[in-house]
């Protein structure tokens, strides 16, 4: 891909550099502790988390079972600025976050009891490298039954946050930024393409993927 050498102003633009700031291992461990005492289980017991993004194709840990599931309330959305994986501090990306309202299609992944302190100490490193999420245990509805699961819910209240933006915005930040993971519209399209290979329909996805591609140059 080609990076434009400008391009229009965007209508809401992120924070400043300065104001992007990671987590200290202790601030991790504070805040996996705390949900790790809130879960719906005694220890030992296993797991679950609910996958919405790139957790759906990119788990990096071992599960005993995967289900199809839905949770309500929240929505999948491109609302957290990310300045490492898919992102640079001058030149953020976008990355999904579960934003209130609606309802998500997604995943749960179930984890042995005896693997849970090893896989949410990597999990935590993984999704919680800036606090930007609010870790939360919410029902989720699958074929075989209702479970709580662990979900990763956009802290509204966070820098990294980002309101609704117009889709031309959208574009223009996911075709321009890439970080240490790689290109943001990699990102992108590989979620919406597990999506598709797990059954799930996500017509705004699938619109926004669309458009992406015929962009990319």
């Amino acid at each position: 891909m080609s990076t434009p050498t400008s391009s229009p102003a965007l209508n809401q633009s992120p924070p400043p550099a300065s104001a992007f700031a990671r987590w200290s291992v202790a601030q991790r461990r504070a805040s996996l502790a705390a949900t790790l005492a809130q879960a719906p289980r005694h220890e030992g017991q296993d797991l679950w988390i609910f996958a919405y993004g790139s957790l759906i194709w990119r788990p990096e840990f071992a599960f005993s079972e995967r289900r199809l599931a839905r949770l309500h309330d929240h929505h999948r959305s491109l609302c957290l600025w990310s300045r490492v994986n898919r992102g640079t501090p001058e030149v953020p990306g976008l990355v999904f976050g579960l934003d209130h309202g609606g309802s998500c299609s997604g995943v749960v992944f179930r984890i042995p009891g005896q693997a849970v302190p090893e896989t949410f100490d990597a999990l935590w490193a993984r999704e919680m490298a800036t606090g930007a999420y609010l870790p939360r245990w919410l029902a989720c509805d699958t074929e075989e039954g209702m479970v709580s699961a662990l979900a990763f819910v956009i802290d509204q209240t966070g820098v990294g946050y980002v309101p609704q933006l117009p889709e031309d915005d959208v574009v223009r930040i996911i075709l321009r930024a890439s970080g240490t993971y790689g290109p943001c519209i990699d990102y992108v399209l590989q979620t919406a393409e597990a999506l598709k290979a797990s059954g799930i329909c996500d017509d705004h996805l699938d619109d926004l993927a669309r458009r992406l591609l015929s962009e990319h140059r």
